[in-house]
């Protein structure tokens, strides 16, 4: 198979290398030439919780010549129309696009290339980019999971059971029959932890740590499963917990285990530094309408009130026309929800 992984930054970066250390050619794609120059002079460089070099293959663009079995899609879903469209000629009639996306991207993807075409894909593990063809994995080993579905493919498809051979090169591949309830998780995971991150300008450990934000992430949590309820959509377990048994309440009793439970549900992943608050640092606009205001919208349509999540997607968007700037003063305005 002819397979490419494009937007290959961080996340890209680490896969790449396991791929090809397990025997798999892969185009690693982006735009950036500093970075494609590292990645093809000293190879792809793992840090942090592994240390790994992988010589790989590295591409710009505009240097894409040939036609690919399988696109894996990296990139921020701001642009994602003109990027799909820009791919598609870059797709052999029978290929495949599989996003790595946050969100649920897969229907508007889907409108363009048809829903036979288009493989989701949502990972547990997270990483931050050093420099040129270096990135630091914050996440330990063991996190090392994917969950792959289709919005029309059942279990068994064997495209699906392709892409989980190749992905198992690196870690753990579970199909989904249920896919939206695996994007579900997903989504709520990031609108609780990457949402408030990006708001205090910390990481998930701190997220964790502080009473007040804390607090905050339960209630994005318990919109998020509010919300999945009154939609019809049944939330996956992620890497083996049933996040809906753990983290739902209903009395005052579940309430506080929840809010216990919390530091050690991040305990793997307490050094993740979000993309989001990655992207506003360096003057960029954020995922926040991919990731929170999902959130909002189906509540919207469903009736849920999601205040909490309709607070953490305007203070983002604030700090995007530099009202404001992430940091755990924005905690006041968290506050006047909670009296």
């Amino acid at each position: 198979m002819k397979i490419a992984i494009y937007g290959a930054g961080s996340l890209g970066i680490i896969l790449g290398a396991y791929m090809t250390k397990g025997g798999i050619p892969v185009d690693l794609i982006n735009r950036n030439r500093s970075h494609v120059d590292a990645l093809n002079t000293h190879g792809a460089r793992v840090t942090g919780k592994v240390d790994l070099t992988v010589n790989v293959t590295a591409l710009l663009p505009d240097e894409m010549k040939e036609k690919y079995d399988l696109i894996f899609l990296m990139t921020k879903q701001q642009n994602n129309e003109e990027v799909v469209r820009t791919l598609e000629p870059f797709l052999k009639e029978d290929g495949i696009l599989c996003t790595m996306q946050n969100g649920f991207p897969e229907p508007a993807i889907a409108s363009i290339l048809g829903e036979d075409r288009v493989i989701g894909c949502t990972i547990a593990w997270g990483a931050t980019l050093e420099g040129p063809g270096i990135s630091r994995l914050t996440s330990g080993p063991e996190t090392f999971t994917f969950s792959i579905g289709s919005l029309s493919r059942k279990a068994d498809d064997p495209v699906l059971l392709q892409v989980k051979k190749i992905l198992e090169s690196m870690g753990k591949v579970e199909i989904e029959e249920n896919f939206i309830g695996a994007r579900w998780v997903k989504l709520l995971v990031n609108s609780a932890f990457s949402g408030m991150a990006t708001v205090l300008g910390c990481t998930f450990k701190e997220v964790s740590e502080d009473r007040q934000s804390r607090l905050c992430a339960q209630k994005i949590i318990k919109e998020c499963i509010d919300v999945a309820r009154a939609s019809d959509i049944t939330i996956e377990p992620i890497q083996g917990k049933d996040v809906v048994r753990l983290f739902d309440y209903s009395n005052r009793i579940k309430q506080k285990f929840s809010f216990f439970l919390i530091p050690f549900a991040m305990k793997k992943h307490r050094h993740l530094k979000p993309s989001m608050l990655q992207d506003l640092e360096k003057g960029k606009l954020s995922e926040i309408d991919s990731i929170n205001n999902i959130v909002c919208e189906y509540g919207r349509k469903v009736g849920v009130p999601t205040p909490y999540n309709d607070l953490v997607v305007s203070l983002i968007h604030g700090f995007e026309q530099e009202k404001g700037r992430p940091g755990f003063e924005n905690l006041k305005d968290f506050s006047r929800l909670m009296n």
